[in-house]
């Protein structure tokens, strides 16, 4: 007879822990196969258990497949591989993210100053005013309420004339290049600025679209370089280019226009952190200025709210945006209801914006704080620097005889994270040597002593 201590079951309930035992002596050989079970009655007797109980167990073991049944004589043992059970390995700890002293590398965003209390309002209003809409399903290319405030704000502070329909809502810029390579196709040879955002070639390539680097003048994308690459589309961004800052004059917007007319083209329009531009009016965008639509723009709110706010979008030109819903329409938008209804709300009544101006004049102040200190530091002489009074980042070139490699392992043997612009090219070249792109807009006042010292110490010649 099986007998089993039932007290020693835990939390488990009376069945499992029973189907458990007799599954265990199955496996381990102590009930060999074609041996019978004893009936559902007499176990119960044995174990003070209810029949009810042994039922469940025996039904669980016959539905695996260790039992099987013989009308009118009972359960049998069937007959089971004795393998030694082997343990899965353990799966590694996770990883702890490092904790650095100075990160100047990140793509960080002040985000002390957001105005929490109105997003938590608004929140609410969304909640109590139209909680039912948060239960009805999103259109796929985005809320409409979102997708107009969108194009109020881009036709009042960036004088692009689009439709609603025309934009796109995604769960940031990476998930709408995914969505960009299938519109395209395949066949499409991508231009791609060099140096450049390098995480734009891993997507597309990912996608199976061949990205062609294409070097950069000082007016940003070579135009001979890209007429002899061979592309079809090009991804640029020529209000401030990353991690360069370059930015494209109009002579240039207007003859990658052309480019893009006489070859059936078309230009995705990355405008990363535009709204920071701190001296003189914004720079038109190649969307404002595009009268054959050739060009598809596309933002986030990650620069201008929060690296967790993973809100993009992007608008398409008339000929692309039919074939988008000929064939990619059915995609679900990927973007929360809440969060579309509380962003459109947010840029509908002007709080956006009024987020905007704080931010500039922040980060106008943090810059020039940043740039007197490293001017006045003890490597003053030994650096120069390079930025266009726009951004959250500035090139700083350093006089060293240290390889990139080297300030790096320096760099981090001090608790010091830095990113060099040579990481960011696909072709190397001894022009981006020690050369350092400093995000600065994380960098307080109250730690530029603290950071100033660092970089001393990793600048210092031995």
């Amino acid at each position: 007879m099986l007998t089993y201590s039932m007290e020693e079951r835990g939390s488990l309930p009376l069945y499992e822990y029973l189907y458990r035992r007799i599954r265990a002596d199955i496996l381990n050989g102590t009930l060999a196969a074609g041996e019978r079970l004893p009936s559902k009655r007499a176990l119960a007797e044995h174990l003070r258990v209810s029949v009810i109980t042994v039922e469940n167990a025996y039904a669980q073991l016959e539905a695996e497949g260790y039992v099987f049944t013989r009308p009118k004589r009972g359960f049998f043992v069937s007959q089971v591989s004795r393998t030694p059970q082997v343990l899965p390995p353990s799966p590694p700890p996770p990883e702890k993210a490092r904790v650095w002293r100075l990160d100047l590398k990140s793509n960080q965003v002040d985000t002390a100053r957001f105005p929490v209390a109105t997003w938590a309002r608004l929140i609410r209003q969304v909640l109590t005013e139209d909680g039912n809409a948060l239960l009805r399903p999103v259109p796929h290319r985005g809320l409409p309420a979102l997708r107009q405030a969108i194009a109020d704000d881009l036709r009042d502070y960036k004088g692009m004339a689009v439709s609603p329909e025309q934009i796109v809502i995604g769960a940031g810029a990476e998930y709408l290049y995914l969505l960009l390579a299938q519109l395209l196709g395949r066949e499409t040879v991508l231009a791609v600025e060099d140096p450049g955002y390098p995480k734009i070639r891993q997507v597309y390539g990912k996608c199976g679209v061949r990205c062609c680097p294409v070097p950069l003048d000082s007016q940003g994308m070579d135009l001979a370089a890209l007429t002899a690459s061979g592309a079809t589309a090009a991804h640029l961004s020529p209000s401030h280019h990353y991690p360069t800052g370059l930015v494209t004059p109009i002579g240039r917007r207007q003859a990658l226009l052309q480019w893009a007319q006489d070859r059936d083209a078309f230009i995705i329009e990355d405008d990363y952190d535009s709204e920071f531009r701190f001296s003189g009016l914004p720079i038109p965008t190649l969307q404002s200025i595009d009268a054959g639509g050739r060009v598809i723009y596309m933002n986030t709110f990650s620069q201008t709210i929060s690296p967790s706010m993973r809100v993009g979008f992007m608008v398409l030109p008339p000929a692309l945006l039919e074939r988008y819903r000929r064939e990619l329409d059915f995609y679900a938008c990927t973007v929360p209801a809440l969060e579309q209804h509380v962003l459109a709300r947010f840029l509908a009544r002007g709080h956006y914006e009024q987020h905007l101006s704080r931010m500039r004049k922040e980060y106008r102040l943090r810059r020039a704080q940043v740039l007197d200190a490293f001017r006045a530091s003890p490597f003053a002489g030994r650096i120069s620097i390079a930025e266009e009074g726009a951004g959250l980042h500035f090139l700083l070139r350093l006089d060293t005889a240290r390889t990139d490699a080297e300030l790096r392992r320096r760099a981090e043997s001090l608790g010091v994270r830095l990113g060099f612009l040579s990481e960011y090219a696909a072709a190397p070249a001894p022009a981006y040597a020690h050369t350092l792109v400093i995000n600065y807009a994380g960098l307080a006042q109250d730690r530029l002593p603290e950071a100033v010292a660092l970089l001393v110490e990793v600048f210092q010649e031995d």
